[in-house]
């Protein structure tokens, strides 16, 4: 890495949140086009199955390379990243009954519940992360690549 070049993360962090709203975006218009499109149900599955690794891809690399580096940096912020790392664990859970939903051909309207549960979730997982680690990752320095540290968005 150039030793000039200096990422700031609390731009990264929003620009990975602002890619994984968009995709849920998407997963929605997918599920909403319905029986008027004849390959609303493949496009489903495939914007699904986008999201979903997406936005676990984005929280294993925080647990993995985020947050460790932050608490190290920052160790007051212990419980408020222990609180982050509790919710990546129930979006997985959630995720994953998204995914099965998708998969095994589920109602539109419980896809829609499950995208809803995923939707609300996210958002306030989101929200909470930017107010709380925005100010610590603006003055970070991590020596690494952005798709390692926020997933491969």
């Amino acid at each position: 890495m150039d030793a000039d070049r200096l990422i700031a993360w609390d731009a990264e962090l929003r620009s990975a949140h602002a890619r994984l709203r968009a995709a849920l975006a998407a997963t929605r218009e997918a599920l909403d086009a319905g029986a008027a499109a004849p390959d609303a149900a493949s496009d489903l599955l495939l914007y699904c199955i986008g999201f979903c690794s997406a936005l676990d891809g984005h929280h294993r690399a925080e647990d993995r390379n985020l947050f460790p580096a932050l608490r190290e940096e920052h160790p007051r912020l212990g419980g408020m990243i222990d609180k982050l790392m509790q919710d990546h664990s129930m979006l997985t859970h959630l995720l994953s009954g998204l995914r099965h939903a998708v998969e095994s051909g589920e109602s539109p309207d419980s896809i829609s519940r499950h995208l809803d549960g995923v939707g609300a979730i996210m958002e306030s997982h989101f929200r909470f992360e930017e107010r709380e680690i925005l100010e610590p990752l603006r003055a970070m320095r991590l020596d690494a690549e952005v798709a390692d540290v926020l997933g491969p968005l």
